[in-house]
């Protein structure tokens, strides 16, 4: 069994850093929602242009940054798991985000 996790982690080594965008990006498409709904509550009193201006900002650079810092952090919170368990650990976490957004209603 340890070989086995052993080769998934080493077939999968090349690509942590680019697994960890795409968990990233996933974790933004799950709760995005909840994101704009704060922001619509906040910018409610606001002048069209506004709420517009500061949407346009929010998805732009937010989201935007919340990407790319955020990727590096995933990456580093995934590497506490013991590198023969961390191949399983990223499959794990996508399996993870699959089942809340299914109980989220997303699937």
């Amino acid at each position: 069994m340890n070989e086995l996790l052993n080769s998934l982690s080493r077939a999968l080594s090349p690509y942590y850093t680019e697994m960890s965008i795409m968990l990233m990006a996933t974790i933004l498409v799950v709760y995005g929602d909840i994101i704009n709904g704060h922001v619509k509550r906040l910018l409610a009193p606001y002048h069209f242009i506004v709420r517009i201006s500061l949407f346009i900002v929010l998805c732009a650079f937010g989201y935007g940054a919340l990407t790319l810092y955020g990727a590096p952090f995933l990456k580093h919170v995934l590497a506490f798991v013991p590198w023969q368990y961390r191949g399983t650990a990223y499959i794990a976490s996508f399996i993870l985000i699959g089942f809340l957004a299914e109980r989220r209603r997303y699937i």
